[in-house]
């Protein structure tokens, strides 16, 4: 249902705009969908049916990104600031209270029992949509001087969630998030140090209280065990080895798991969804090719992600990738993540100056 709106939406934007103009990423985007039918049409997809539905998928991350582009960012970041927080306390809440099996204490999640953060059943894509966020309340918190301290708490609040979830890669990156976000700020004369020390300050403060009063005894105890990624890395050796029986083709958009089993170097009787690594996911289900199509739009997007500065949001989401799969299995996700996308690709005639101070000291 939500790709169908997406595409009804991208179908009268087109049509509204009388002069079409298509940013490169948007080529790029197309050219990732139409892989997947190259790959149909020359049948070099292992599983068809799925193939069908990742084409699927990659035309509607190609309209959400268009029409962030098009439409512009005001409105659609303030909303998602505010769904965000109020998010974060609910995901709090259920990850503190909800039993391990159970989505809003009463849904079945139907998988093993881990954490459920709100809608969201896995600890590193909640913490995936966060840290697309998060640089939002901070570059906010520099910005409105008057209403600093909410933003601060609204950051300190989104951070605090994702500890609460035990997410380690998303913990690190989301700290890292509220540190370099004011440090580039200031590195770009966009504040004054007195800022950079009143929204660093003030953020620390804030993040080790809410970590206190959430809890932080789960993602201290993930981060002490040994050789936590010893199981990705095995998955990550039998991925290269997959790109290397078919480093052009690849194995089909969307068939990784259907690939997988004749190349696993270990069988603990669990079905493995995912290679936890979505680069090199994306490098054996569309080959070499599809993997450049998608290092290039990172590449195009990171200067307006930095002159931006919420846009380094984006920028962490694409280093998650390389340690858990944010952007696979869950559509409506990576489509969420193409619009956050689109709105730090839209003109800088359209940008408005949120990493600027109104009144800077002097």
């Amino acid at each position: 249902m939500f790709q169908i709106a997406l595409f009804a939406l991208a179908a009268v934007e087109l049509f509204r705009e009388r002069e079409k103009r298509w940013h490169p990423i948007s080529i790029l985007l197309g050219a990732a969908a139409a892989w997947g039918l190259v790959q149909i049409a020359a049948h070099r997809t292992v599983y068809e049916w799925h193939t069908w539905e990742s084409v699927v998928a990659w035309i509607a991350n190609l309209a959400a990104f268009s029409i962030a582009l098009r439409r512009g960012r005001g409105g659609f970041l303030q909303a998602m600031l505010i769904f965000a927080f109020a998010l974060s306390i609910v995901a709090t809440l259920t990850v503190l209270t909800s039993p391990l099996d159970k989505v809003f204490w009463i849904f079945d999640a139907a998988m093993d029992p881990h954490p459920t953060l709100g809608p969201f059943v896995y600890r590193n894509q909640y913490a995936a949509f966060v840290e697309a966020i998060l640089p939002l309340a901070i570059v906010q918190a520099i910005h409105d001087r008057k209403r600093s301290l909410l933003y601060i708490v609204i950051a300190a609040t989104l951070f605090a969630s994702v500890v609460a979830g035990g997410s380690r890669a998303g913990s690190i990156l989301c700290l890292a998030e509220i540190l370099v976000t004011p440090v580039i700020a200031f590195w770009r004369k966009l504040i004054s140090g007195k800022t950079l020390t009143r929204v660093v300050g003030g953020s620390l403060a804030a993040v080790a209280i809410l970590t206190t009063v959430v809890g932080w005894e789960v993602i201290w105890n993930r981060l002490q065990e040994p050789n936590p990624y010893s199981v990705r890395a095995e998955l990550v050796r039998s991925s290269l080895e997959m790109v290397r029986d078919r480093p052009l083709m690849g194995f089909g958009l969307g068939t990784w798991a259907d690939a997988y089993p004749a190349y696993a170097h270990f069988d603990d009787g669990r079905f493995v969804n995912q290679a936890h690594n979505d680069w090199i996911q994306w490098a054996v289900e569309g080959g070499l090719p599809f993997f450049g199509i998608l290092l290039a739009i990172a590449v195009l997007i990171f200067m307006p992600a930095v002159r931006s500065l919420w846009g380094i949001g984006m920028l962490a989401v694409f280093v998650h990738c390389l340690l858990d799969y944010p952007m696979q299995q869950r559509p409506a996700l990576a489509a969420f993540f193409f619009a956050m996308l689109g709105s730090i690709a839209a003109p800088d005639r359209e940008r408005k100056s949120v990493g600027k101070e109104r009144h800077p000291a002097p």
